[in-house]
């Protein structure tokens, strides 16, 4: 599959908007606009080299995030993953974060939307992710969305996905997180105005 004209603009706005925080997310935005200019489909689990992902941080009306204990990778995250038949790195976000949370109201962050209602990066992210079983090592170039929720109790694990879902303080959070997580953890303090 191709990405369309239309998916493939789209695709360019969203990250020639995105603001870097700091040297590093400049190396790992500057890496995936090389990775999409160059690649037919940046989707496509396919590549050997790596692919696109979406994710996000989702918070509740306290300002606490909800993260995943990834039961693959071992590790507490945001909830995302992988496109399906998306082509649209907001839409792949979104419904990761339905099919991993359960949570029905899901809406992007009102301080991440453009005015015209598009939802703008709050981060951007390039991870390694160990190879397993005939699948070889390979990055993973994470676009991630701020969403928030009015109904953080509605929360249902996926098992196939995660051993545990927990909402957590933004202090717990970054406790949890690697790098890419406690910049990602920092925007989201400041979008909130959290201390």
């Amino acid at each position: 599959m191709t990405l369309t004209e239309e998916e493939r603009a789209r695709l360019e706005r969203l990250l020639a908007a995105h603001e870097a925080a700091d040297a590093e997310e400049q190396r790992h935005l500057a890496h995936v606009r090389e990775f999409c200019a160059r690649e037919a489909d940046p989707f496509d689990r396919a590549l050997p080299h790596g692919h696109l992902t979406g994710s996000a941080f989702v918070v509740d009306p306290n300002g606490r995030v909800l993260l995943t204990h990834h039961r693959r990778l071992g590790i507490w995250v945001q909830l995302g993953g992988h496109a399906d038949v998306e082509r649209i790195a907001q839409e792949v976000a979104l419904r990761e974060a339905r099919e991993e949370s359960g949570l029905p109201d899901l809406a992007f962050h009102d301080a991440l939307l453009l005015d015209d209602a598009t939802p703008r990066l709050l981060d951007v992210d390039v991870h390694l992710i160990p190879a397993r079983g005939e699948e070889a090592a390979h990055d993973h170039l994470d676009l991630r969305f701020l969403l928030t929720t009015r109904s953080p109790d509605a929360v249902v694990r996926d098992a196939r996905e995660s051993k545990a879902l927990e909402w957590v303080e933004l202090d717990e959070a970054r406790r949890r997180g690697d790098p890419g997580m406690r910049r990602a953890i920092a925007r989201i303090r400041r979008l909130l105005g959290v201390a």
